[in-house]
């Protein structure tokens, strides 16, 4: 599965080559975008609703011009009631934004040119991922992207076998702080805390179902090679703490009372800076957009399996009473667990 840096790195070249080839000459106005309908799976989230009212503004926003949310799969979770309580009234809310309302991802697929998988339950999205995938449609999985690493895995298996472009990211990604770090603001990256709320659901691996926006910025900030992953736990709060190669040490806070805060603190070489701030969902969507135009994925697989896999670590660090638990055995683990999901 294309999950190394080098298959990324060509990958990224090949993009570049054909947004090159495609462009207008300089001094002339771009081609207008060919209108893309998109689908929406899963209206258990505000982020469909969110969604769907900047894509189908009017004036819509230039980035955004001709590409529209044209039709939802309501099924979102089948047993989160904090989830399947809200289907009614978000799909009144997404009809009411000129969607149309299917009763199954086949239908959804047939009317659209690509999809967002936006179901919060993340243990569903692997089955709901699948079909998309095999038909071909660019595909955006909202956050959780799985409820395990292997189905992380399996999912990017399944978009490498039918050659579909699948990306996921958390708009916490986009913070400005965040953003500025990663593009070198403060040069090179010594180390990183973040902090973010951390709810619980017993479904879910601890990290995966919230804290997840909180370690994504971590990752934006520190990037891939974390090796090993401790945690502290507690009913209020979750600290796990990673080391990544060269000595360099990156941590979440996860909480679960007092205010809830997104936010953290990047160290580099030129100095400090804060980081990880919730900015709103509109850069995101813009980079979906582009994505789904041909794009290169906002983020790589390999950065959001690593991402995965430091949640994982993290829970059985908890398991351990606290103790480092090291990333190569649990993706190890995961890659063999990923490859008996196959299904296509």
């Amino acid at each position: 599965m294309p999950s190394n840096l080098s298959t990324t790195l060509a990958l990224l070249t090949t993009f570049a080559a054909l947004a090159a080839a495609t462009s207008a000459p300089a001094g002339e106005p771009a081609p207008p975008h060919k209108p893309l309908k998109i689908g929406i799976i899963g209206l258990d989230t505000s982020h469909a609703i969110a969604f769907a009212k900047q894509l189908n503004a009017e004036p819509p926003e230039p980035e955004l011009a001709g590409c529209r949310v044209a039709v939802a799969y309501p099924q979102g979770s089948r047993d989160i009631e904090s989830s399947t309580s809200r289907v009614p009234e978000y799909t009144r809310q997404v009809e009411a934004l000129g969607v149309e309302i299917v009763d199954s991802i086949d239908a959804l697929i047939e009317l659209a040119d690509a999809v967002m998988l936006e179901s919060n339950d993340g243990r569903v999205h692997l089955e709901q991922a699948v079909p998309v995938l095999k038909a071909g449609k660019p595909l955006f999985v909202d956050k959780p992207m799985a409820a395990s690493l292997a189905d992380v895995m399996a999912i990017f298996a399944a978009a490498e076998h039918f050659g579909t472009p699948v990306f996921s990211s958390s708009s916490l990604r986009y913070g400005k702080g965040t953003l500025e770090v990663r593009g070198g603001s403060i040069g090179d990256v010594l180390g990183c805390d973040t902090h973010s709320p951390c709810y619980l659901e017993a479904t879910h691996p601890d990290l995966m179902w919230y804290g997840v926006h909180g370690v994504e910025s971590l990752f934006t900030v520190m990037g891939v090679g974390c090796e090993s992953v401790s945690r502290t736990h507690t009913a209020d709060a979750d600290l796990a703490v990673g080391l990544w190669r060269g000595g360099r040490i990156g941590s979440f806070r996860g909480t679960r009372t007092g205010a809830a805060a997104y936010g953290g603190l990047a160290f580099g070489a030129k100095g400090n800076q804060p980081v990880g701030s919730y900015d709103g969902y509109e850069p995101l969507v813009r980079d979906i957009v582009r994505f789904f135009r041909g794009g290169p994925p906002a983020v790589t697989s390999e950065e959001t399996i690593e991402i995965f896999a430091f949640m994982e670590a993290a829970d059985e660090s908890k398991r351990r009473g606290g103790a480092p638990v090291a990333l190569a055995p649990i993706l190890e683990q995961a890659r063999a667990a990923a490859e008996k999901k196959r299904s296509w």
